[in-house]
């Protein structure tokens, strides 16, 4: 077992340290070098004492290597847990554990809640392992929330029928159950369409609620929404998020989104000029968010026109050419100017 005191030397752990202790970890974002090599090791103890002795891959990832017959290898179902496991190309018996959702979860707490917070962790991980995800819904119809999820963190196998809601992001049923997100690519266990189940998870969204805060600097007004792990996924029913959270029915000139994380939703109410400094403000709290907090989904802010269709708000860098305003924005910004 390692422990994390000063005559202890492990390799995993030197190579998560890297040269400068106080520099950041170039996997394990917001930790420095110290902090996640301090992470890495409380993540080893506490996998080896649930009979998951694992090593660091240097980078975000611990390998897991189960003892025990009761922790099958997960298979290539419809089904996905979204606890940062999946099944190691590599070796039949391995299995690959994320730690970057963890790093951004200590980095919040005291660091002696550290060992508490990866115990609690490992213990949901093993328990999920061990007895694979929650049941299916008795009621699929009333418990299925669609739900945005990274599609670089799916196998593609899982993905012929799930939407690409904006790039990079695809739009999933899910259900959580004891903290568990458990995300439906094969409806067809449910005994549903993707169709149906599609719908049964929008009209659920429909149903939850946020708690909304505003920032604002010099005249200009973001709305920052929360509340709930399904929050950032409201963004694919933005209509009755603007009406009944915001209270704005039929933005005029449309509006400015970002979902960075799963718990937060920004939006800006375009009604002049101010859309370029929201522009900014926004990019900067996604950006933030993205980089820091939990379950991260896009950097990037929309623009979402009257009839709710969604652009690029920023035109990607290119060779030769900086970033600047999406030819939708533009043109927005175009037509807003012939107005003041």
């Amino acid at each position: 077992m390692i422990t994390d005191n000063d005559s202890t030397h492990d390799d995993s752990t030197e190579r998560a340290l890297g040269n400068d202790p106080e520099a950041p970890h170039r996997a394990l974002s917001p930790l420095t070098n110290a902090e996640a090599a301090h992470l890495v090791r409380l993540s080893l103890e506490a996998a080896a004492e649930r009979s998951l002795p694992a090593g660091y891959d240097g980078t975000a990832n611990l390998r897991l290597h189960p003892t025990s017959a009761a922790f099958p290898t997960p298979g290539d179902t419809g089904l996905a847990a979204d606890l940062g496991v999946g099944s190691d190309p590599d070796a039949a018996v391995s299995m690959v554990a994320g730690l970057s959702n963890l790093a951004r979860i200590v980095a919040g707490e005291r660091r002696d809640r550290w060992p508490q917070v990866v115990g609690e962790h490992f213990d949901q991980l093993a328990s999920t392992l061990r007895h694979g995800p929650p049941p299916l819904p008795a009621d699929p119809r009333r418990e299925l929330y669609q739900r945005l999820t990274p599609s670089n963190l799916v196998q593609p196998s899982w993905t012929s029928q799930a939407p690409e809601f904006v790039p990079g992001l695809l739009s999933v049923p899910a259900t959580y159950t004891d903290g568990t997100i458990t995300m439906y690519f094969d409806p067809s266990d449910l005994g549903m369409t993707w169709s149906e189940a599609e719908q049964a998870g929008l009209h659920n969204l429909r149903g939850l609620t946020d708690t909304v805060e505003y920032a604002e600097h010099d005249g200009t007004t973001i709305a920052m929404l929360s509340g709930s792990v399904f929050t950032a996924s409201r963004a694919l029913v933005l209509d009755t998020v603007l009406r009944e959270s915001l209270h704005v029915e039929n933005p005029q000139y449309g509006v400015l989104a970002a979902m960075p994380v799963r718990g937060l939703l920004l939006v800006h109410v375009i009604t002049s000029l101010r859309v370029i400094p929201a522009l900014g403000m926004m990019l900067n709290f996604a950006g933030r968010a993205h980089a820091t907090e939990p379950g991260p989904l896009s950097p990037w802010v929309y623009l979402v026109t009257p009839e709710g269709r969604w652009h690029p708000a920023i035109r990607q860098p290119e060779e030769g050419r900086p970033p600047g305003l999406s030819p939708a924005l533009l043109a927005l910004a175009h037509h807003l100017g012939r107005l003041e």
